[in-house]
């Protein structure tokens, strides 16, 4: 009997895995023909549209084109370090999937059982995401590295002192909720925001705004993206550090680009918008998956939305703008929240609240 429980426990997971990685990769793929799409728009031309209808098949040709496409290694590359690194990238940015709550528990009448819609649930698991997001920037330095190539060096050096220090404003952002929430556990802080149509939980955005904003900086600059491109600022550095990487080997630090803008995505959902929470979930738990799923696209539009909007930032800007700017302002978050959750000012406008609205979580 208790083997026949593991087994169906195993099988739960197993599958649970399938289908959260089949999510998110047909969700990455498709991302990348939404944002060339939509930079098309932006920028007044259509973007593709020849393979399928609407080039919808746009990602399968892309798939095919690198899988196809001639590799490409340099003679004097170190190449173990240069074959590992875009490993090291892609497995750091999948990892943080299996602990992002993507729904609230499900009844499956077929099987007499309630599920939770996360893979893997632990007390850490807040910590256990920034812990393993750290790694890529050693997959990112060692492919700059390795290649032998001063402009792939330079890609990887800005990466590495890019990604160090707004590692650290992004974590300093995050104190502020586990203040308010008093837990590292994910599945816990997205239950703690459930309330009155979602929209009384106490971390919500107009609750933790600097955190917000600090968080939201930072992750943008952490995923190398507009108009904190500088890894990759082709107009200096061709490519930057995966100049000298081709076919399936450059494919994979494309996909870590996109996989890890989903999972940064995914996090603030579940930190600030309330994860899966939304009118009438409590009745039926499916919709919690949509919300989820809403709130996350909603930040992909947003990143999509300032690379056809901004421009890049100099290299010392940049650093002058994480150093000087977001990680006083995270501090300052900090000692705000800290104030408010000791001085008890928070329960008192929570209660407040609940007995003048009737809104309560």
């Amino acid at each position: 009997m208790l083997l026949m429980e593991d087994l169906k426990h195993l099988a739960l997971l197993m599958i649970g895995i399938l289908v959260a990685f089949t999510v998110v990769m047909t969700m990455v793929a498709y991302t990348v023909l939404a944002e060339r799409r939509v930079l098309g728009f932006i920028q007044g031309r259509l973007g593709p549209n020849r393979v399928g209808p609407g080039g919808l098949l746009q990602p399968l040709a892309d798939l095919l084109k690198f899988i196809f496409k001639e590799d490409i290694v340099p003679d004097k590359s170190t190449r173990f370090v240069y074959f590992l690194a875009p490993t090291i990238v892609t497995t750091a940015a999948l990892m943080t999937i299996v602990v992002y709550p993507f729904g609230p528990d499900i009844h499956l009448p077929f099987i007499d059982k309630t599920i939770q819609l996360v893979i893997a649930r632990f007390d850490v698991g807040l910590l256990y995401v920034l812990g393993v997001t750290s790694v890529g920037v050693y997959g990112i330095a060692l492919a700059g590295w390795s290649s032998n190539n001063k402009y792939s060096l330079m890609g990887g050096l800005r990466s590495s002192a890019q990604m160090i220090s707004y590692e650290l404003a992004l974590g300093l952002g995050l104190i502020g909720v586990i203040l308010q929430s008093g837990t590292l556990d994910l599945y816990s802080i997205v239950e703690q925001q459930s309330g009155h149509l979602g929209i009384t939980g106490w971390n919500l955005i107009w609750v933790q705004p600097l955190g917000f904003l600090v968080y939201l900086i930072a992750a943008i600059a952490e995923t190398n993206r507009v108009p904190f491109d500088l890894p990759e600022a082709e107009t200096e550095l061709v490519a930057g550090f995966h100049t000298e990487y081709s076919a399936m080997k450059f494919a994979l630090f494309f996909l870590a680009e996109y996989v890890n803008m989903f999972t940064v995505s995914m996090l603030a959902t579940t930190l600030f918008l309330g994860g899966w929470n939304g009118p009438f979930v409590h009745q039926l738990p499916w919709l919690g998956v949509f919300y989820f799923l809403g709130k996350v696209i909603f930040f992909l539009f947003f990143y999509i939305w300032l690379r056809g909007t901004l421009p890049r930032f100099r290299f010392d800007q940049l650093m002058s703008f994480g150093w000087k700017f977001l990680v006083p302002l995270a501090i300052i978050n900090i000692v705000l929240t800290a104030t408010v959750q000791w001085s008890g000012l928070f329960d008192y406008f929570a209660k407040f609240l609940k007995t003048t609205t009737g809104w309560g979580g």
